[in-house]
This record gives structure tokens, sequence and C-alpha cells, in this order.
């Protein structure tokens, strides 16, 4: 059998121990919230991670990487918010090579070379794709930093402002600064 069949095969089960290994870096009362809410509006966090693993997951096993960076964008700007450090917020890419070997590891111990070989080609596109995966949080990372920066000079302006330390020269926009 050829390894895109059985993930395809496995889907629900590569699908549900990925999701469970990305809510154990969660504390547990909120991997239970996570887990037990289902509506998309109850639990945005949730739905985004289970529909971002399905999306990610279909697009590894179809070759089609055109999509892919959309839902892996989905789950990256959560765990960038949440102050997730580089490793933790793209782990959950590797860790669904785990997974997925303990899925064929019965296939595996058949010795086929070829499902092997099929198995490190996946592998590698996994890799690649945890690449994306780091530029996309250092980008959303970068971006709050931005905002927080520019939160700070706003305060900073209003308070000076406010204690009349700040002068206006003429034709000058003194917010500008």
């Amino acid at each position: 059998m050829k390894l895109d069949q059985i993930l395809e095969k496995n889907k629900a089960v590569i699908l549900q121990g990925w999701v469970e290994i990305i809510l154990k870096a969660y504390p547990d009362e909120t991997s239970r919230f996570i887990k037990s809410r289902k509506d998309r509006f109850d639990n945005p966090v949730g739905h985004a991670i289970s529909t971002g693993v399905e999306g990610i997951f279909n697009c590894l096993v179809e070759g089609g990487n055109e999509r892919i960076a959309s839902f892996i964008d989905d789950i990256i700007r959560i765990r960038a918010v949440q102050d997730f450090r580089p490793g933790q917020a793209v782990g959950f890419m590797f860790q669904l090579k785990s997974v997925i070997r303990d899925v064929v590891a019965d296939d595996l111990a058949r010795q086929d070379a070829g499902l092997v070989r099929e198995l490190l080609e996946f592998e590698s596109r996994i890799d690649e794709q945890a690449k994306l995966a780091f530029d996309i949080y250092m980008k959303c990372r970068e971006r709050l930093y931005e905002l927080k920066t520019d939160e700070f000079k706003r305060n900073t302006f209003r308070l000076l402002q406010q204690a009349n330390l700040i002068c206006e020269v003429e034709g000058q926009d003194a917010s500008a600064n």
C-alpha cells in the first residue's frame, strides 16, 4: 500500500493525535476548554487549530502547497500572540512526523523500501513547511513589536502633551514626531 493511501485511510486518527500533541503545549484547563467547545465563535482557537491541521495535512498529502501557507498562518498567528517561543510555535509541524510514524509503524516493519522512501519524502515536505511556519511566526512577532512600539510612542506623546511639555512648532504637526 502506498503512503498516501495509508495516510488517507488513517486521516482521522492522525488528525486527532496531532491535535492532542498540539494541545499538550497549553495548560490543562485551557486544553480541556479547547477540546470541549466545538463552536468556532465560542472557541476560535480550537477552531483554528482543528481546521488548520486538517488543511495542512490535506495539502501535504495532496502535494499542493499553494494553500498551505494560509492554514499554517491561522495557527501561527495564535501562537505568536500567545507568546510561544519560536520552537514551541512551529514545533507542531515537526510533531506531525511522530504521529504519522506511529500510524505507519506496522507497514514500515515489513521493511518496504518504497514506503520508507515515500515517508522520507513526506517528512521532507513537512520540514519545508516548518520553515515556512517559522517565517510566518517571525513576521507576526515583528508586527506585534511594531504595534507595541507605536502604542508606546503614542502613550508617551499623550503624557507629554498632558503635562504641557510639548510645544508645537508653527507649520508642523507635533504628533508626527
